[in-house]
C-alpha cells in the first residue's frame, strides 16, 4: 500500500486541508500507517497531478487561503482498483522480539526494563482506544456503513493492544520468576 491510498481513504471520509490530513495521521490513521507532515503534503501534490484529488481555494479573512482537498471520481476509482489487489501478509519487524529471542545473551536488567516499558505503552494505548471506542461508537450494533470500517479498525487496535499487554505480562512473570 502506498501513502496515497491511506490519504484517499481519509479524503473519502471527509475533505480536508493538508494540515487537517496530517493531524488525522497523528491522531488516528497514524496508529496503523505512519506519515510525516512533509510526506502528506508531497503526496497530495502528486495526487492532484494524477487527478485523484482536486483542490478548492477557500478565502480566509486576514490569512492565506485554505486549500481544501477532495477526492475525485478518478481517486475513488483508484481506491477501488487498489482495494481489489491481493493484500499479502503484514511484515513484522520487531527489535523487541529479537531481544527476547536472544535472552541468554542480552542484558537481563535492560530487557526487563524494555518489557515493563512495552507493557506500560500497551496499557496506555489500550486505555486510549477503549475511551475512543466508548466516545465514538457507544452502540456498535447501530453502526451505519460509513462507521463500520473505522469501528472495525479501532476494534482491531483494541484486540492487538490487549494481546500485546497480555504477552508482556506473561513475559514479565516468566522472567521475574527465574
Amino acid at each position: 500500500m502506498a501513502l496515497e491510498h491511506a490519504i484517499l481513504v481519509s479524503l473519502a471520509e471527509r475533505s480536508a486541508t493538508g494540515y487537517d490530513l496530517a493531524r488525522r495521521f497523528d491522531a488516528s490513521i497514524g496508529h496503523f500507517w505512519k506519515a510525516t507532515h512533509q510526506q502528506v503534503y508531497k503526496v497530495l501534490a502528486r495526487m492532484q497531478e494524477q487527478g485523484w484529488v482536486d483542490v478548492e481555494q477557500v478565502a480566509q479573512a486576514g490569512r492565506p487561503d485554505r486549500k481544501v482537498h477532495r477526492i475525485t471520481a478518478a481517486g475513488r476509482d483508484e481506491l477501488r482498483r487498489w482495494s481489489a489487489e491481493p493484500i499479502g501478509p503484514e511484515v513484522l519487524r520487531s527489535s523487541f522480539a529479537v531481544a527476547l529471542r536472544g535472552l541468554p545473551n542480552v542484558d537481563q536488567d535492560a530487557l526487563l526494563a524494555h518489557v515493563r516499558a512495552r507493557r506500560d505503552e500497551h496499557a496506555a494505548t489500550l486505555e486510549a482506544y477503549e475511551k475512543d471506542m466508548a466516545r465514538t461508537f457507544p452502540d456498535p450494533d447501530a453502526l451505519d456503513e460509513a462507521a463500520l470500517g473505522p469501528y472495525l479498525v479501532l476494534r482491531g487496535g483494541i484486540l492487538t493492544e490487549a494481546a500485546g499487554l497480555q504477552w508482556c505480562k506473561e513475559t514479565l512473570a516468566r522472567l521475574e520468576a527465574r
